[in-house]
């Protein structure tokens, strides 16, 4: 009899096991999905940043190059020219940023990093674990007891 209700206990466990892993796995690729999703909406709102200040530093910029060209032919100055070319770096980075290949190119040099510098990504004293976030937990409750008293 006591075998009988040991081999169900078994069998219910092992069921209850693999109820467990299936629930785990499923919550797991949940919170992948909704990791990437949050992910996808930020890269989103920053690609949409890039072209909305675009528009703004685009006019801007042509503004300062009538101004300046104006300035420089009435005064028969060159040098007023100058600004024109850094502001330009800066907008075709942002023409880039907002629709060029930038992303392309960063996504391709983070992968590169990830693959053969990947002592670069290292966090300092390392990976957090349980125990240590624990211990600074355990210190922290510690001191705010203390000066409560």
């Amino acid at each position: 009899m006591g075998f009988l209700l040991s081999k169900s206990m078994d069998a219910n466990l092992k069921k209850q096991q693999e109820f467990m892993l299936h629930n785990s796995r499923l919550q797991m690729e949940r919170q992948i999905l909704m990791q990437n999703q949050m992910r996808e909406r930020q890269m989103a709102m920053q690609i949409a940043w890039s072209r909305e200040f675009l528009k703004y530093f685009g006019t801007f910029f042509a503004v300062a190059t009538v101004g300046l060209t104006v300035g420089a032919v009435k005064r028969k100055k060159p040098a007023l020219l100058a600004p024109i070319v850094p502001l330009g770096f800066i907008l075709t980075y942002q023409m880039d940023s907002a629709y060029g290949t930038l992303i392309y190119r960063m996504r391709g040099e983070a992968e590169s990093i990830m693959a053969s510098e990947h002592d670069r990504l290292d966090l300092p004293l390392g990976t957090p674990t349980f125990d240590s976030i624990e211990k600074a937990r355990r210190a922290k409750s510690s001191l705010a007891s203390f000066l409560e008293k």
